[in-house]
């Protein structure tokens, strides 16, 4: 004989059912249809934390091109000027010395600015 009402059955969609909490109507309350958004949101979370990482990418190119535009030089020369000058800095880092410490990335502009004109 099959058992539908067993403890672990019972678990797994009350886990599924608290996981469902705060979503619209039957899809809070019902099994059936809490499972389908469970997995659907699942999704959206899994592609959400990638796309994040690309959205916090392109913020910090932003804040780095604009401080390079207030120092009369361009993202991509600014970026190849590191390069040559063997200045190893992630953009984070950079977006960050950009909006908190104007005085050091303008030090970092005047020396990829040297390390082009040679």
């Amino acid at each position: 004989m099959r058992i539908k009402n067993g403890l672990h059955a019972i678990k797994k969609r009350n886990k599924t059912l608290k996981k469902a909490k705060g979503y619209y109507g039957a899809k809070s309350k019902q099994f059936k249809a809490a499972k389908e958004q469970v997995m659907r949101s699942g999704n959206y979370a899994y592609v959400g934390r990638r796309l994040k990482k690309r959205d916090m990418r392109s913020l910090w190119i932003a804040r780095i091109n604009a401080a390079c535009r207030q120092n009369d030089i361009s993202y991509s020369v600014f970026m190849h000027g590191l390069k040559l000058a063997n200045i190893d800095l992630n953009r984070k880092v950079l977006a960050d010395m950009a909006v908190s410490d104007a005085a050091a990335f303008t030090n970092l502009v005047s020396t990829a600015k040297q390390a082009i004109a040679k």
